[in-house]
Parts: structure tokens; C-alpha cells; sequence
């Protein structure tokens, strides 16, 4: 019997079957438009030259940089923005306001005396109820270390004080506006 010439391999390549197909990267677009992280450009940082920063965003409120006049109509209206001329010292009044805060969350003094040094909103998120365990709990004294102001806006203050009791700190943060000529806490952050 003799072998048929279609049946028999006839060279190496046909022993291994056909040969394999190539694959091919597709790119596909993405629709919408790019990312946000996309469409900045890349800073590269050079070691020993510092960059240039972006200019902080402004205020929530307009600088005056002139005093506006009070008449007789305006000064019944209602309360009227200080400038930083006339607004006491912003670090005793903010070491004032994180003392006699904490002191009342700790039950040694009535919360009612915070009424004139926040806002209506933030005295009402005070009387809610709600007050760090650490300041209701424990007989250790509160003690307020140190207290730092930064003033990004004329007549705007921003307080940062550490509290300790107990050999424990904690973070206090709080927002100083003047209006009427004294400052008026209008949001406060106890860590």
C-alpha cells in the first residue's frame, strides 16, 4: 500500500498547523471631555528652585479698602463689617472664645454666655446637645495651650488652638468675622 501524497506531512511548518494570527492594539476613543487632571498641564519640579504658587482664592467677602459712610438709615438697617483698625486684638479674642467654649461644653458655665461672641446659627448648633465626650467627661482642668491666628481677609480671622486635659490634646478651629466693631464667630470646629 502506498501513501497518499495529500495525508503526509510535507515540511515542518505544516506539522505545526497554521500559522498564529497577530493581534493589533485598538485605540478607542473616550467620549465626553477629558478629565480634569488631563487638562492641566504638568508642572515638573526642579530639586533646589521653588515653584510658584497660585494665588490664594479670596474671602467670602469683599475687601473694603476705604471705610464706607454710616448714615443715620444705614446704621438701623443692621450689623455693619468692621475693618481690622477697628476690631480688637484677634488672638485674645479667640484664646476668650475657645476658653469659654470649651468651659461651658464642660458644664462650668452656662451656655447662654456664648450667645453674644457666635452667630445665631452656630449658637444654635451649640445648644443642640451635642458636645465632645473628652470636654463633658473627666474632672482634669482645661487648659488651652497655644492659640495661632491667621488673617486671610480684612476683618476675617481664622483661629487654630490645641487644648489639653488629662495629658490628651486636642484640635480646636474657629472662624472670627468682625461685625459692629468686635469679633463674631461664625463656624467653630472642636477635635
Amino acid at each position: 500500500m502506498t501513501a497518499s501524497p495529500h495525508l503526509a506531512p510535507t515540511s515542518p511548518d505544516d506539522v505545526a498547523g497554521p500559522a498564529p494570527r497577530r493581534l493589533r492594539l485598538v485605540v478607542v476613543p473616550t467620549p465626553g471631555p477629558p478629565l480634569e487632571d488631563e487638562a492641566a498641564p504638568v508642572r515638573l519640579l526642579v530639586p533646589g528652585r521653588r515653584t510658584a504658587r497660585p494665588a490664594p482664592a479670596p474671602g467670602p467677602r469683599p475687601r473694603l479698602d476705604r471705610p464706607v459712610p454710616r448714615t443715620e438709615d444705614a446704621a438701623d438697617f443692621g450689623p455693619v463689617w468692621s475693618q481690622r483698625a477697628e476690631l480688637p486684638d484677634a488672638q485674645a479674642a479667640g484664646r476668650r472664645l475657645v476658653t469659654l467654649t470649651l468651659e461651658a461644653f464642660a458644664g462650668r458655665r452656662p451656655i447662654g454666655q456664648l450667645q453674644s461672641l457666635v452667630s445665631p446659627a452656630l449658637f444654635g448648633a451649640l445648644t443642640a446637645g451635642r458636645r465632645p465626650r473628652w470636654c463633658t467627661e473627666g474632672t482634669a482642668p482645661l487648659l488651652v495651650s497655644s492659640v495661632r491666628v491667621c488673617e486671610p481677609v480684612d476683618g476675617v480671622a481664622e483661629v487654630s488652638a490645641v487644648a489639653r486635659r488629662g495629658g490628651r490634646a486636642h484640635a480646636v478651629a474657629a472662624r472670627l468675622e468682625g461685625v459692629d466693631g468686635r469679633w463674631r464667630c461664625t463656624a467653630l470646629q472642636i477635635g
